[in-house]
């Protein structure tokens, strides 16, 4: 597929019924497109932590639920929006992603077909970055749990690696949710400082100058890894750009966890940033 568009099939054209679960804030520029992939759902439900933005009419616009809720760690929070479905099965979105017309096809059809022993469904995720679906440099096929049988998945994890967890035996789905990640070179970067500041205020020990030397070696191997191992230049400057980012985040992980360990205000304040991190930005 060269081009994809958000859903329109039916999700609910018969039983069992499918609820869609979905974290947001600040996210009218884009929860749209979700909500019009999963608008024949039997439910959908939006959780959000405080948007100023416009998000709670958007959702009202479509006919979703919409709860807040104060933040509780991305876990925490996809827990608790799971824990408000009343579906059957229960599909985990978040709301920069939308179901390809494919993946919607075949959601229906895996439900109305798996048996008892099957308790969720994995499927790939396929990112739109600077205008560009990006299939190599390890962003595809990035296949994640997302559907499951209600009362049979549970999200755990830390800050930056929450996953959902399946009580039983998952299958593969072969078509993929539309992942638009980035609204532009800025937001993955802002993204890099935010996830490297509490990459670094949970990290454990007391990391030297050698600790930074190490991650230059780290950033370049893993510049290597994306654009060259991985084939991320197959995808155009997109890829690079990529590239060099994901090879900055790795060092700027280790000057961080360095920086903490220095005796200054700045290093503190970084300190009681990550670890107070309690807003979903």
């Amino acid at each position: 597929m060269s081009e994809h568009t958000p859903a329109s099939h039916n999700l609910t054209s018969g039983t069992p019924k499918l609820s869609v679960v979905v974290i947001a804030k600040n996210e009218a520029d884009r929860i749209g497109k979700l909500l019009a992939s999963v608008k024949d759902a039997y439910e959908v439900i939006v959780v959000d932590s405080g948007s100023s933005d416009g998000t709670p009419e958007v959702c009202e616009h479509f006919g979703a639920r919409f709860v807040h809720m104060d933040w509780l760690g991305y876990a925490g929070q996809k827990q608790a929006a799971m824990d408000l479905a009343s579906g059957d099965w229960i599909l985990n979105l978040d709301a920069d992603e939308a179901l390809s017309p494919e993946l919607a096809m075949e959601i229906a059809q895996a439900m109305q077909t798996a048996d008892q022993t099957i308790a969720g469904f994995s499927m790939p995720r396929l990112s739109r970055y600077l205008n560009r679906w990006i299939r190599h440099g390890g962003w595809y096929p990035d296949r994640k749990i997302r559907l499951v049988r209600k009362g049979y998945g549970k999200w755990v994890g830390d800050a930056l690696h929450e996953r959902l967890e399946v009580s039983g035996s998952t299958l593969e789905l072969k078509n993929p949710i539309l992942h638009y990640v980035y609204r532009d070179i800025s937001d993955q970067v802002e993204t890099i400082n935010r996830f490297s500041r509490i990459f670094a205020a949970n990290r454990t020990g007391h990391p030297s100058g050698l600790h930074v030397l190490g991650g230059i070696f780290h950033a370049i191997g893993k510049f290597l890894e994306c654009a060259i191992w991985k084939r991320g230049l197959l995808d155009g400057c997109p890829g690079l750009i990529i590239a060099v980012n994901s090879s900055f985040y790795v060092f700027l992980k280790h000057a961080k966890a360095w920086e903490l360990n220095q005796p200054s205000q700045a290093g503190r304040q970084l300190m009681d940033s990550g670890k107070k991190h309690t807003d979903h930005e």
